[in-house]
């Protein structure tokens, strides 16, 4: 027996030879070497064989640089060529599959690019402002009975304080309030929603100028309007330096406009800025200069560079104590802007989070969406995996290496992929308008960005490697061996991740459809809540002109004589929210030491026969007694929180006065549905609250068209200078829905997709199957199998893989969503049976899909199956 030569020689041969070169010098040698050892002997030959492989260190041996390609290296521009040509062939010998594939992960990307636009916007909020990172709103929270509130409205000196105490830390602080108002240039009018705001609050929020400058406040009597705000009131007219009119009262000069701020922005609806100087003309309005005590203004405060929030808020903390005696321990402090959007709740006094929420879910849902349509990729590719192995082992046989037959694979990955990605770009396009509409967006692709294609690339690759990853590692680890001689057998066992990865699937979309009928469940169960008031025919009209303050009896005697009204009434509040509180009430057997904010709305008499509250006791307000301007009516929350067993005849004192309980109503619905209802006191007395809102209860026994006409008919009558604007109380209310509502549909549009790109992988699945079972399904036919038999057959193993989906989705879905449901005070119970209905619809979709192929398979003539070949 020959001795082997030496095998470090060997080793070393092969790390510096040329691959195309190295079995042809290594045969050579071999043979040069069994022939020295019978010549000189085994221990010569060996040294010599050493001799004679360092000898071939030369140029016609050595191994190419890196920058030269053998005609096997995966780098080969050829060698690439080579694999995205048979991966086109292969796209095109299986056209049903192949659009399985590329169907399946377009839908995919376009889910995850729609999301990921959605969390880019949600994520730059506000960013549009400059120095969007070093503004703050300044906040308090106040120590009640309720627990540490926080609270967005303050004084307005607060402003004045924190400037001039505080001038190392702040480069400005503006006091701001947001109102609509009526602007008319000769005879155009629109009703607008803006600002009040001091001279600082342009340059601090960083308005791009059309025309004018930013200094434009500087004159008290003088506005700055937003680009599409000037352009319907003047049209083509130059604004500058003209003179309009401002809720019929003050007469202010252009001074600048302003493009309109984007979407994505909390001062998205800022269609005009004027001086705040004009809340104060009016000499009633005046006392807000230095008073303290009122609350009804918000502050923006923008740092210098080298100030910190965290340690400016410290400083600040105490400034509202020093000049106020509330036991509520008012402790103020900065909320940066960057986090308003999606930071925007506080539970007892921490910030608890917001909308911050929903970018980690449909975060989530986008990979998961994602996933989904890699797994179809997946699985497709194995389960036909016994048609591969002949190439597989062709391919080994001749030469291939195992690195090479993955970068195969790969390339029909990457190449799928592409074409994915081109139709996704073009769903994305398509699907644009509509998502947002549905999301409240004004998304736009962003083409022109290379931030863009360069994510979208990586994106891309990223997708290619996950969906190929699998199918090529276990393709390309097939023994050419047995395939070539016909042993080779994929086995049962080589299914079991293939019916995981269906089962991953599925529990992925059942898990959404669950959520998605939660969330809506959540919704309808607020909208079914008793709200204590009569919504229907209910109308608020803002009174934001003189003409209608203090005209009451004329203009409700007039529109009672249209006989379109049913009854009118006047509040400080509409009827769906209450815009002002108090936390310094004082009543028989309070606990010193305890602090309680109550709502505060002043009524005329009529009120509770308009909104149609329901007297629990006592009485409601009347015009028969004069005492009633004293009096104090309370909703059931309210006597609760005092904890008087009889409150009606108890006084409460309130601004050093007596007001004595006439009356109980019922808990009515006026702020958040999903929240507990706030104590609320209602009174009369106009010198504590200003009557701002009309309330309108339209005749039932008319049209609301028809009555419309006749309430514009009496508004342009007493206010013809003015548009008549009105909104009805049950759409304000329904407006509440709005986030939830819209959060929803977005829900139910992946969960949707999600269940598409299950079912479209299990049709691929069902149709491979029926297909490899064709000549066993035809043997069963001719044996007597029936059409039933063999639908159960081919559909048993999908039905139970979904069912096992199904049991791991319902505790999943009932953790995460339980945990939301937390966040509402009032919520919905989750019963048993939406786990059932999810569960029930996804197994009928399921064999709704399998069905298809299963059936056609069935009804295949069995003749033609069980032929020859």
């Amino acid at each position: 027996m020959i001795p082997a030569p030496p095998k470090l020689a060997d080793r070393l041969l092969k790390f510096f030879c040329s691959p195309h070169r190295l079995e042809e010098i290594q045969g050579d040698l071999h043979e040069e070497f069994a022939f020295q050892v019978k010549r000189i002997g085994e221990r010569r030959a060996r040294w010599r064989y050493w001799r004679d492989v360092l000898g071939f260190l030369t140029l016609f041996a050595i191994r190419r640089k890196s920058t030269e390609y053998s005609t096997t290296s995966l780098t080969n521009p050829s060698m690439i060529r080579n694999y995205f040509k048979i991966a086109w062939r292969n796209l095109l010998s299986n056209k049903g599959y192949s659009a399985i594939n590329i169907v399946g992960l377009s839908v995919g990307m376009a889910v995850a690019m729609l999301i990921g636009l959605w969390i880019y916007d949600e994520l730059s909020f506000n960013q549009s402002h400059q120095n969007h990172d070093r503004i703050a709103q300044v906040l308090e929270n106040q120590t009640l009975e309720q627990g540490i509130q926080t609270y967005g409205a303050l004084p307005f000196p607060l402003s004045r304080e924190l400037r001039t105490k505080y001038p190392d830390d702040f480069k400005s602080v503006v006091a701001y309030s947001w109102a609509e108002q009526i602007l008319a240039f000769q005879d155009q009018k629109l009703t607008r929603a803006g600002s009040f705001a001091e001279p600082d609050f342009p340059e601090m929020m960083t308005l791009k100028m059309r025309s004018g400058t930013r200094l434009g406040l500087k004159e008290p009597a003088s506005i700055l309007l937003s680009e599409s705000t000037a352009k319907a009131l003047f049209g083509a007219v130059d604004p500058l330096h003209k003179a309009i009119k401002v809720g019929n009262k003050h007469t202010v000069q252009v001074t600048g406009v302003y493009e309109d701020l984007p979407h994505n922005t909390l001062l998205k609806d800022l269609a005009f800025v004027a001086p705040i100087e004009l809340i104060f003309s009016e000499d009633t309005e005046r006392s807000y200069l230095n008073n303290w005590r009122s609350s009804s203004f918000e502050i923006f405060a923008q740092l210098n560079p080298n100030s910190r929030f965290d340690d400016v808020s410290r400083k600040i903390e105490n400034v509202f104590r020093q000049h106020t005696d509330s036991k509520a321990q008012p402790a103020l402090f900065l909320h940066p802007m960057n986090r308003w959007h999606l930071y925007s709740e506080f539970k007892n006094g921490v910030n608890s989070g917001g909308r911050i929420q929903f970018v980690w879910l449909f975060g989530v849902i986008g990979v998961f969406v994602l996933l989904l349509a890699c797994i179809n990729f997946m699985n497709l590719s194995t389960a036909r995996s016994q048609k591969r192995a002949k190439e597989v082992g062709i391919r080994k046989a001749i030469g291939s290496q195992r690195s090479q037959i993955i970068g195969q694979f790969f390339s029909e990955s990457f190449l799928v992929v592409a074409l994915s990605f081109v139709l996704s770009l073009a769903l994305v396009q398509l699907v644009l308008p509509i998502f947002n509409d549905v999301a409240d967006k004004q998304m736009t692709m962003l083409w022109s960005d290379a931030w863009f294609w360069l994510l979208s690339i990586g994106f891309s690759l990223f997708t290619g490697i996950v969906a190929g990853s699998y199918p090529a590692l276990y393709l390309s680890s097939f023994q050419p061996i047995k395939v070539l001689k016909g042993t080779f057998n994929i086995g049962r066992l080589a299914s079991i991740p293939r019916q995981v990865l269906v089962v991953v699937q599925f529990t992925v979309s059942v898990t959404l459809i669950i959520g998605t009928i939660i969330v809506f469940r959540q919704i309808q169960f607020a909208k079914n809540r008793p709200i204590g008031y009569n919504r229907e025919g209910l109308i608020n009209i803002t009174m934001n002109t003189p003409e209608l303050q203090g005209r009451y009896d004329a203009l409700r005697n007039e529109l009672l004589a249209t006989g379109a009204v049913a009854n009118m009434a006047e509040a400080s509040s509409p009827a769906t929210n209450i815009w002002s509180s108090a936390n310094n009430l004082e009543w028989r057997g309070k606990n010193p030491n305890q602090t309680s904010a109550f709502g505060t709305i002043c009524v005329t008499p009529e009120f509770g026969d308009v909104v149609g509250w329901k007297i629990k006791e006592g009485r409601g307000f009347s015009r028969q007694f004069s005492t009633d301007s004293m009096t104090f009516v309370l909703n059931e929350a309210a006597v609760k929180q005092i904890g008087l067993q009889k409150p009606v005849g108890e006084i409460i004192r309130w601004h050093d006065q007596n007001w004595k309980v006439i009356g109980v109503v019922k808990d009515m619905v006026m702020k958040s549905p999903f929240e507990p209802v706030m104590p609320t006191v209602f009174m009369m007395n106009t010198h504590e609250r200003t009557l701002n809102f009309i309330h309108i209860k339209l005749n039932p026994a008319m049209s609301a068209g028809l009555a419309l006409e006749k309430l514009e008919t009496v508004f342009k009558k007493i206010n013809p200078d003015a548009p008549f604007e009105y909104k009805f109380a049950d759409q304000e209310f329904a407006a509440k829905f709005a986030a939830e509502e819209r959060i929803g549909k977005l829900a139910s549009f992946f969960a949707g997709l999600a269940i598409f790109i299950s079912c479209l992988g299990i049709f691929g699945l069902a149709s491979f199957v029926a297909e490899q079972r064709t000549k066993e399904i035809g043997v069963r036919k001719v044996l007597g199998a029936s059409v039933a038999n063999l639908w159960g057959l081919l559909s048993k193993d999908f039905v139970l893989l979904v069912i096992i989906s199904c049991l791991l989705s319902s505790p999943i879905a009932w953790y995460f969503l339980n945990d939301w449901l937390q966040k509402y005070e009032y919520r919905t119970e989750i019963s048993w049976w939406i786990f059932a209905t999810a569960s029930f619809g996804a197994l009928a979709i399921t064999v709704l899909t399998v069905s298809f192929q299963a059936i056609k398979a069935a009804l295949m003539n069995p003749v033609k199956s069980l032929r020859s070949e």
